[in-house]
């Protein structure tokens, strides 16, 4: 069920279309676009740009990945057959989160090259926080993977892929920086600190470090399971 789900991404235009324009778009900003994120611009050996505007990226990459799942299916009457072949529930929905993740990883690990093409081009050559970038990588994994969950369950919701993308966008912005905006309104440190730590941003802050705390992992592993196991009950109640 994986494999025929991953293979069905690359033998349409989605996953290269979705793939290559989230390439462009951190390339540009980080090398040929003029601001604050460009590395050029900016003199110094990082690539703290490319942690910054992932994040906000995925809420378009993993929602487009993701919104077709269950609202295509269920849209062109293909879920019904589906649901009559003995395969557990748990297994199609794991299958299809699992392809949709991949793809999303498959997207990210070119962004590897910016790491390198920094390093070399560091005065002396390799000064570069190795642990900051591979911590803030392993954060932008760990999100992507929150995020699909989240993409998962909105597909499993409606018929509407449009629908699916647009409520996936709205859930995963909410998860990722709507409870650190919540926390603003608060003027008591523990109540800030509280909204704060449900939201994926101080989490993925604190990986970003650096140093990845088993807190954080849980966090958004957790996430992920919760998101899924929705899903199938979701899915579950609605075949009955």
């Amino acid at each position: 069920m994986y494999l025929k789900e991953l293979r069905y991404y690359f033998s349409t235009p989605v996953a290269y279309i979705v793939i290559g324009l989230f390439l462009l778009l951190i390339s540009l900003f980080l090398w040929v676009i003029p601001g604050e994120w460009n590395i050029i611009d900016s003199g110094y050996a990082q690539t703290d740009g490319l942690f910054y505007l992932a994040p906000w990226l995925f809420l378009l990459l993993c929602p487009a990945l993701t919104m077709r799942l269950f609202a295509e299916e269920r849209q062109s009457g293909t879920w019904n057959l589906l649901r009559t072949k003995p395969i557990a529930l748990w297994k199609i929905v794991v299958s299809k989160f699992a392809a949709a993740w991949t793809i999303v990883v498959i997207a990210l690990l070119p962004c590897l090259v910016h790491y390198f093409a920094v390093a070399i081009m560091a005065e002396p050559q390799g000064n570069i926080d190795s642990g900051a970038f591979f911590g803030s990588f392993f954060g932008l994994l760990l999100i992507s993977l929150a995020y699909t969950s989240i993409g998962t369950f909105c597909s499993s919701l409606t018929k509407s892929q449009i629908v699916s993308f647009i409520l996936a966008l709205l859930g995963c912005a909410i998860f990722y920086y709507g409870f650190d905006l919540a926390a603003s309104l608060f003027s008591t440190g523990a109540a800030v600190n509280a909204v704060r730590e449900i939201g994926g941003y101080s989490h993925y802050q604190s990986i970003a470090r650096g140093v990845v705390d088993l807190r954080d992992l849980l966090y958004f592993i957790s996430i992920a399971i919760a998101f899924i196991l929705i899903t199938i009950w979701s899915l579950g109640r609605q075949h009955d």
